[in-house]
């Protein structure tokens, strides 16, 4: 099988060398042609992935056309915020009919809320494609490059091309299971990036474990709450791309969003701190998408909410919190 992926960071690096190592034919495609030739030359970027080496015949190129034009699946793997100018691109190219999209980036289009899927809709209109799946989870680049054993979702509106993607991609390491819940899945990984930024405000103002403990389920029912408005399934966010998802990136030191928050938490500026980043922290962006939605459908995300306050008002953390803690007492479950 003929696979492209679109976006050599961590996540596509991880991605190429998965699925050459179960017998695919990989092209990397990177947009900078200066970052693809120094890619393909040494085969390693350190920056994004340390100590992970490109198997050799894995093509790297900045062309676009030559990494899609063959290909039967092609997995997008880039930041959510350059997706639609990247489907833009795609739309001049003459696909395979037979080609099946696999949207790996986990955010929310800040300008008009979309979803990934929704934005595919909108761009790809010359295309005639197979199919759209999102294939999201617990899966954390730095652990999936070692072969530590990971399990995500592929989820699609049409079941068959679910089961190809789920066939075509899962290997001993890497278990995927299957859903046709494609609103559930793409907004529980979008939204926990910005649970995760809380979770992080805690590690960095000592909070301790009980408040992380009581964050992460809370985190959960919000986005529970906006994903059935939006008519995801409920149960979907108790699974991998909810839950799962949202434990790894709250927990993990591999988390960037996490990472945000810790830096936020010991008094750091949003600025001060993407400015000595490398990578994308989703839950940056994400937040605004976030209270943009629940002003949109009256949900309410309290978390998300302090999360926007304290990244783009300078709000105090301790101040956060106590808003939170303060709030009008509600029963555990509500929607």
């Amino acid at each position: 099988m003929q696979i492209a992926i679109l976006g050599a960071g961590s996540w596509g690096i991880a991605l190429a060398n998965h699925c050459h190592s179960i017998g695919h034919f990989v092209t990397l495609w990177e947009f900078d042609s200066a970052a693809a030739q120094e890619l393909q030359l040494t085969r390693m970027r350190e920056s994004v992935l340390k100590g992970i080496s490109l198997q050799p015949d894995i093509a790297v190129t900045s062309d676009l056309g030559f990494a899609v034009v063959r290909a039967d699946v092609i997995l997008t793997v880039t930041p959510s915020h350059v997706v639609r100018d990247v489907l833009r691109q795609l739309n001049t190219i003459s696909l395979r009919e037979s080609a099946v999209l696999v949207n790996c980036a986990k955010g929310i289009e800040i300008d008009t809320l979309s979803r990934i899927s929704q934005i595919v809709k909108e761009e790809l209109t010359a295309q005639h494609i197979k199919g759209y799946v999102v294939l999201s989870g617990p899966s954390h680049a730095e652990e999936v490059s070692r072969n530590i054993p990971t399990a995500i979702v592929a989820a699609s509106e049409d079941d068959i091309l679910a089961r190809y993607i789920q066939q075509a991609l899962s290997s001993i390491w890497l278990r995927i299971y299957r859903s046709c819940d494609v609103i559930g899945v793409e907004l529980g990984g979008s939204l926990k990036n910005v649970i995760a930024i809380a979770a992080g405000v805690c590690d960095g103002a000592g909070f301790g474990d009980n408040t992380k403990a009581a964050l992460q389920p809370r985190g959960l029912a919000e986005i529970a709450r906006l994903g059935q408005k939006l008519g995801a399934d409920p149960l979907t966010f108790s699974g991998l791309s909810g839950m799962g998802d949202l434990i790894v990136t709250c927990m993990s030191r591999h988390s960037r969003n996490r990472y945000v928050g810790e830096q936020i938490g010991q008094g750091k500026t949003l600025s001060e701190i993407l400015d000595n980043m490398i990578m994308v922290a989703e839950g940056v962006l994400t937040s605004k998408a976030a209270v943009a939605l629940a002003e949109k459908f009256s949900v309410e995300l309290p978390i998300c909410t302090e999360v926007y306050r304290l990244l783009y008002e300078n709000k105090n953390t301790r101040e956060a919190l106590t808003d939170l803690l303060t709030r009008e007492a509600k029963p555990e479950i509500w929607f």
